[in-house]
């Protein structure tokens, strides 16, 4: 499967973490680390729960059982590989 950017997520779209961008900068290091500290690490499952209007953004993020809002740039830091569908079983 394809590794996309967080930022890319519709909403109600799951995926799983895995891995954050390379920092591009000296402001990207604390941003990186605060991601990191609040639970964006390899291997976590999230889920796009809602986009704001207009712009879609901030995205709210499910991870585990925390909701955070992350502006666009930030999710684009996130790399992630999205769930396949489940099928419905009757």
């Amino acid at each position: 499967m394809t590794v996309v950017p967080l930022s890319s997520l519709k909403t109600g779209e799951e995926a799983i973490v895995t891995a954050l961008q390379p920092p591009r900068g000296p402001q990207d290091h604390d941003l990186l680390l605060r991601l990191t500290e609040i639970g964006f690490l390899p291997g976590e499952r999230l889920r796009v729960i809602a986009r704001a209007l207009p712009g879609g953004e901030p995205i709210a993020v499910r991870l585990g059982h925390a909701t955070f809002a992350l502006r666009r740039f930030e999710a684009a830091l996130v790399g992630v590989q999205q769930e396949a569908p489940q099928p419905c079983t009757p």
